[in-house]
């Protein structure tokens, strides 16, 4: 019992006088060679470990630029996609407008103000169409509108930056024509979105095919404005007039660029006109 007490006891005086003798050596330097070889592997790893764990967890400042320039690179090509969409629907537009300037330059008589259409008649039957002009740029109600391709209908009401076009296919819609053979008829319109000749003379000349323009009678229209061409004729004996149907020149459906003729000033005849009695 006494001999393991006294060596535990010289274990810890050995172990103590090593452990100064160590610290005497560390601190007068002799330890410094020694302690220079163990440490510098260390320092190693932990300077790789720490690197490759630097570059995981935060760019570095060359990816950081990288993403800088994809990012850049994806907003220049939406913005150069957006620019062709858009030059490829100034070319469609482009053979409408050279034809409504082809127009506005050979019938000099008549003032036009070109207006793109922004809006349609939602029904299934097109009956009205909205522009992007309105009474700041001068357009009144009663103003024809045409296209290209002949009368497309009149503005019948008016905001500041834009105008609702009535359509000659609406139901109330009515224009006073001329036949080429003579005689005069009523344009009207109908739920269908057809257009028919009414109030056809008998004695009137009317053929499949025939062209049908403005007659400028009733003040509502201007002259010599194309709608359309007969395309089936309807004659009953015991009948006061005719009626045909008519194939209108302009394509509804189709319209993105109108005319409003705005030197043209519309007449209400109403007044004049005898009065309906009960």
């Amino acid at each position: 019992m006494i001999k393991t007490v006294l060596q535990q006891y010289w274990r810890v005086v050995i172990g103590a006088l090593l452990a100064a003798g160590l610290l005497f050596l560390a601190l007068s330097g002799y330890l410094a060679p020694v302690i220079h070889a163990v440490s510098t592997p260390l320092v190693t790893v932990q300077t790789w470990v720490a690197t490759r764990y630097y570059t995981l967890i935060r760019p570095s400042a060359d990816a950081t630029q990288l993403v800088q320039e994809n990012e850049s690179l994806r907003s220049d090509n939406a913005r150069l996609r957006n620019q062709i969409l858009s030059l490829q629907e100034q070319q469609k537009d482009a053979p409408a407008l050279y034809s409504l300037l082809k127009i506005a330059r050979t019938t000099s008589d008549s003032s036009y103000i070109a207006a793109l259409v922004i809006g349609r008649d939602p029904s299934p039957f097109l009956r009205y169409l909205f522009i992007n002009q309105g009474s700041d740029a001068g357009l009144r109600r009663g103003m024809p509108v045409t296209t290209d391709q002949g009368l497309a209908g009149r503005i019948v009401s008016v905001s500041a930056e834009a105008a609702q076009v009535q359509l000659i296919t609406d139901t109330s819609s009515a224009v006073n024509v001329q036949l080429p053979k003579g005689g005069n008829a009523v344009l009207t319109g109908s739920v269908t979105g057809d257009i028919t000749l009414e109030m056809i003379p008998q004695e009137a000349q009317v053929s499949p095919n025939d062209l049908v323009i403005t007659s400028g009678l009733g003040g509502s229209y201007p002259p010599n404005l194309v709608v359309g061409r007969v395309v089936g004729v309807r004659k009953e004996q015991t009948a006061l007039f005719q009626s045909a149907a008519v194939q209108p020149a302009v394509q509804f459906g189709n319209i993105r660029w109108v005319l409003v003729i705005t030197d043209f000033k519309p007449v209400d005849l109403t007044p004049l006109l005898p009065a309906v009695q009960p």
